[in-house]
């Protein structure tokens, strides 16, 4: 049984493949199109998912579309119906577009397969599943449990915001949802924008930034805009929202509440913003905290799987684990709306189909490493075409030279085997430093990433040393959970040092890793095993023998506001536009100091920022 799933038209377009249940192939059309958050249908996903399997579009038994586009068309109307005339601006700015495009998306959809297949009656192989049961297959199918809870919670997809279900085998059941307009991923996004970030990418930064800063407006937030029920089931005050009825998300009463105009982008940020972000990340941690304890105990089950766009905030991810009423937790690596293509398929598969289900005791996802992989052959002839110079060596000579480059303190990007799908890159699509470099975090933000200052860095680190290093002995294969280091590898402060506020904490040495080490001595693990990744696995090791370090930085191959590369074009590029010093391609190296100076970009401002 073959099912391709989709996701598109909102952001993040996707699609993959399964083959009697098994996920063969997925990916974002960004990464083909080179357009950041494309949401356009995925044409070239596709392409690369059916030649991945092996397959013609005519052979697919079954196309599963991620959501009920009409039902999303009854909320935007019952919105406005509710909140006439204040929200005739909204209305008039997307009534055009879902009239022309989306209310009529399963023709749109049709017409776009046709286009793969003009013969094929595609209308009655195509189906539709709601948006968080999407969300919530993608979560438990690939998981590694034969039973558990499963949470999703995103912005919104129909009506539902967050939901609760039930996973049992090949079964899923929903059982308590939660409605627009009372979402706590738009809660996080109107934040977001009004600390002056892009709603639906800068969500990260606001993560990023809430260490430099005290939650001291935690009982603000909780007591004017958020209502939590101690079952974890909560309200959201709309006085403060203009997100149903304007083309903004907060309004003047939100700023009033903090007394503090909305940031502009270009504005410097201030610690008061930091204080404001503290708080929003800490009042979502005890939400969910009382949301997952709630789940627990109605529910009496030991494992609990999370999905949608919420389900990236790693600090939460974290603190759930910690809090340990789940003995344990798996999330979707691609938790978003592009891992809805996954949920489709899966839930078409075992629910709509009802076929069995077999349980991987590591997961379903092989690592996230879904994409397109390129062989030696076809690296050093894309290389060759596009004029680069590189030299191809053996697996013993790559490794030894590059971790005697990363010991150099030379920052490195670093493409090997199939690309990941998600939001992070896993060592397939990397760039990689030496994580105990005090200068590290600084220039690859600046130099190499074009963004922020202040934004961290995730460390890599073998799995069988990470309770070395961290306060966590935990797989945490996809970055996502967050973990203090440990007391022993951190440094004593100066006193001059620990009086510091805000961003000025941020060249503060406090561990011997600092380069991945927040200012809260918190970090975004990625653990590395041989099984998934035996290429990025082998390079640690090498690293380790040579420094006693068994962590590296690991950040995704682009710049802000750039998707994360594909191809080897895309990666030399990349290297070329940018400050990194060494690019490693399958087993061909290359040295910015060999490479044709006409061939330089400009890459810092060749993407819109994000």
């Amino acid at each position: 049984m073959r099912i391709l799933g989709i996701s598109s038209f909102y952001h993040d377009s996707a699609a993959a493949l399964i083959i009697d249940g098994k996920i063969i192939a997925a990916a974002q059309e960004e990464r083909f199109t080179r357009k950041k958050h494309d949401a356009a249908f995925p044409h070239l996903a596709i392409s690369y998912c059916l030649k991945e399997g092996r397959i013609q579009a005519s052979e697919i038994d079954f196309v599963a579309f991620y959501d009920k586009p009409f039902v999303k068309f009854e909320r935007l109307l019952e919105t406005y119906l509710a909140t006439a005339p204040r929200g005739f601006s909204s209305f008039r700015a997307s009534f055009p577009l879902w009239i022309k495009e989306k209310l009529f998306q399963k023709s749109l959809i049709i017409s776009e397969l046709k286009k793969l297949a003009p013969g094929i009656e595609w209308r009655k192989r195509l189906l539709f599943g709601e948006h968080h049961l999407s969300h919530a297959a993608s979560a438990f199918f690939p998981s590694p449990f034969e039973n558990a809870a499963v949470l999703t919670m995103d912005g919104v997809g129909e009506w539902t915001t967050s939901s609760v279900a039930i996973g049992r085998g090949r079964k899923l059941e929903m059982t308590k949802e939660i409605h627009f307009p009372h979402s706590l991923g738009l809660l996080y996004s109107a934040f977001t924008y009004y600390l002056g970030f892009k709603v639906n990418s800068g969500e990260y930064k606001v993560m990023g930034l809430a260490p430099y800063g005290e939650p001291k407006y935690v009982d603000l937030i909780f007591k004017n805009l958020i209502d939590l029920k101690p079952d974890g089931s909560y309200w959201l005050n709309q006085e403060y929202f203009d997100y149903c009825t304007g083309l903004r998300m907060t309004n003047e009463k939100f700023a009033r509440l903090f007394d503090l105009p909305a940031r502009n982008s270009e504005e410097l940020l201030t610690q008061k913003h930091m204080d404001i972000a503290a708080s929003l990340q800490e009042a979502l941690n005890q939400t969910v905290l009382t949301l997952t304890r709630s789940i627990h105990r109605e529910t009496g089950l030991s494992d609990l799987c999370l999905a949608g766009g919420v389900a990236l905030n790693c600090v939460a991810n974290g603190k759930i684990l910690v809090d340990g009423h789940f003995k344990n937790i798996w999330i979707q690596p691609a938790a978003g709306d592009a891992g809805g293509a996954i949920g489709a398929a899966l839930g078409a598969y075992h629910i709509f189909l009802d076929q069995p289900r077999k349980v991987n005791p590591r997961d379903g996802m092989s690592g996230s490493y879904l994409g397109p992989a390129f062989s030696n052959d076809e690296v050093a002839g894309e290389l060759c075409e596009i004029g680069a110079v590189f030299e191809e060596v053996g697996d013993d000579s790559l490794y030894l030279q590059t971790a005697e480059a990363l010991a150099n303190e030379e920052a490195i990007g670093w493409f090997q085997d199939r690309m990941e799908f998600g939001p992070r890159a896993l060592g397939a699509r990397s760039i990689i430093a030496d994580a105990r470099s005090p200068k590290m975090q600084k220039n690859l933000n600046l130099k190499i990433k074009f963004r922020e200052s202040f934004r961290p860095f995730a460390p890599a680190v073998l799995r069988e040393d990470v309770s070395q290093w961290f306060d966590l002995d935990y797989d945490s294969p996809y970055m996502l959970l967050v973990a203090p280091v440990k007391d022993a590898k951190r440094l004593e402060l100066k006193t001059q040092n620990s009086e510091l506020f805000g961003i000025d904490q941020l060249n503060i040495i406090r561990s011997e890793i600092p380069a991945v080490t927040h200012v809260d001595y918190s970090a975004r693990l990625q653990t590395v095993t041989s099984d998934t990744n035996p290429r990025f696995h082998r390079l640690l090791q090498e690293f380790k023998k040579k420094t006693g370090c068994s962590v590296l930085v690991n950040t995704s191959f682009n710049v802000r506001g750039e998707p994360i590369v594909c191809s080897p074009t895309d990666a030399f590029r990349c290297f070329m536009g940018t400050n990194l010093d060494r690019l490693i391609v399958g087993n061909c190296v290359l040295i910015k100091s060999a490479q044709d100076p006409k061939l330089l970009l400009d890459y810092k401002n060749m993407f819109e920022l994000d």
